[in-house]
C-alpha cells in the first residue's frame, strides 16, 4: 500500500485552537477546560494530532498538505537553500561546520519571508546559525527577513532565537527593533557549566547582557526569553541560582528540557532528570516572577505549548488586560 505524509497545518486563534488535518473532527471550546495551566495542557492533548492526522492512503487524496519521501536508494534532492554545515558549532549540536562558510544569500530574507508567508501560520519562530565570519555578524540579514516577513503579515507573531553577536550592541539592537515579538536567545546551561558545555567565545554573563540589551531597545511589550538543558551535571541550587539571575536580568520566558547526546562523540548525559523535578523548577520559576515557564524532558525552545501562551500573552498586553491564566 503506497502512503503519502501530511503535516498537520495550525491556526492558534486567542479562544480556541484549530487543528487542520485530513481527519474531521470537532474543535473543542475554551469553556470546556478551566482557564488555568492544567486546563490548557488538557485542552492541548484533547486537540493533539493521532497518526491519521500524518499518514493517509493516496487514494483518499484529501489530505490539504503532503510532501514526498525518498529513501536511501532513492533520496530525493535537497532544496538550493539548505545548508549542510555552519560557521561554529556547540558541544551539543551535531551539525558539520566550515571554516570557510559562503556568504549570505542575498534573496534568502525574501524568500523566507513570502514562503512563511504562504503557510498560513500565525506564530513562527525564525533561528539562524552564528555567523561571527560576517561584519555585523549577519544581525542585518536577520533583522531584515523579519521585517520583510512583518510587511507581508503585520499580524504574525515572531519569535527570533537568535546567537550572541558576541556581545555587540549594535547587532542586538538591529534585531531588537527589527519588529519581532519574542526576542529569544538560550544560556543553554547553569553558569557553572557553561565553559564545558558552550563554544569558548559564549559565556553566561554576555548572554544574560544580550537579553538585558534586547530589552532595552526593543519596544515595549516585546517578551525575552531563554532556555536551559538539565542533565548536563548542574545541581539544583546551580539551577535555582541561575533561574534567580535570569529572573533579575528581566526575561520574561524561561523553558527547561532535557539534554539528549546527539552522538558518542559529543558530552554524555550526566542523568535523566524526573518530571516531578520539573514540574518543581516550572513552580518555582512562576513563583520567582516568570510570566511562563515550560519545564519536562521533552521541552525544547521551541516548545508548542509556550508558543500558544505566549501568544495570548501578547495579545492581552496590547488590549490592555492580562492572560486569564493561573498557575495550580
Amino acid at each position: 500500500m503506497n502512503y503519502r505524509f501530511t503535516t498537520l497545518g495550525r491556526t492558534l486563534k486567542s479562544t480556541s485552537t484549530k487543528l487542520f488535518s485530513s481527519s474531521t473532527q470537532t474543535p473543542s471550546t475554551a469553556s470546556q477546560f478551566p482557564q488555568t495551566l492544567a486546563g490548557l495542557r488538557a485542552r492541548l492533548a484533547s486537540e493533539s494530532p493521532t497518526l491519521s492526522d500524518f499518514v493517509e492512503d493516496l487514494k483518499s487524496n484529501n489530505a490539504p498538505y503532503s510532501v514526498e519521501v525518498g529513501t536511501k536508494k532513492n533520496p530525493l534532492p535537497k532544496p538550493k537553500w539548505m545548508k549542510e554545515s555552519v560557521p561554529g558549532g556547540q558541544k551539543f549540536c551535531n551539525v558539520k561546520t566550515s571554516r570557510t562558510p559562503p556568504p549570505p544569500d542575498p534573496n534568502e530574507p525574501t524568500n523566507v519571508a513570502e514562503a512563511i508567508a504562504s503557510w498560513g501560520l500565525d506564530y513562527v519562530v525564525i533561528t539562524s546559525v552564528d555567523r561571527d565570519d560576517l561584519p555585523d555578524q549577519g544581525s542585518g540579514h536577520f533583522a531584515e527577513t523579519v521585517q520583510k516577513l512583518k510587511e507581508l503579515k503585520p499580524n504574525m507573531l515572531i519569535e527570533a532565537l537568535v546567537p550572541d553577536f558576541r556581545g555587540d550592541p549594535g547587532c542586538v539592537e538591529k534585531i531588537a527593533s527589527s519588529g519581532l515579538d519574542v526576542f529569544a536567545h538560550n544560556i543553554e546551561t547553569v553558569e557553572e557549566l557553561q565553559s564545558a558545555v558552550r563554544d569558548h567565545r559564549a559565556n553566561f554573563k554576555q548572554s544574560l547582557e544580550v537579553l538585558m540589551m534586547a530589552k532595552d531597545h526593543a519596544p515595549t511589550g516585546t517578551l525575552t526569553k531563554t532556555s536551559i538543558m538539565l542533565g548536563c551535571g548542574e545541581t539544583p541550587d546551580q539551577v535555582v541560582k541561575t533561574m534567580e539571575k535570569v529572573r533579575a536580568a528581566g526575561v520574561d520566558v524561561m523553558t527547561f528540557g532535557q539534554y539528549m547526546r546527539p552522538s558518542k562523540r559529543h558530552m554524555p548525559v550526566s542523568e535523566y532528570i524526573t518530571p516531578e523535578a520539573f514540574e518543581k523548577y516550572r513552580i518555582l520559576g512562576m513563583d520567582m516572577g516568570f510570566r511562563y515557564v515550560a519545564s519536562g524532558p521533552m521541552v525544547r525552545s521551541s516548545y508548542k505549548a509556550g508558543e500558544f501562551y505566549i501568544k495570548s500573552m501578547i495579545e492581552s498586553d496590547r488590549a490592555g488586560s492580562s492572560p486569564q491564566l493561573s498557575v495550580e
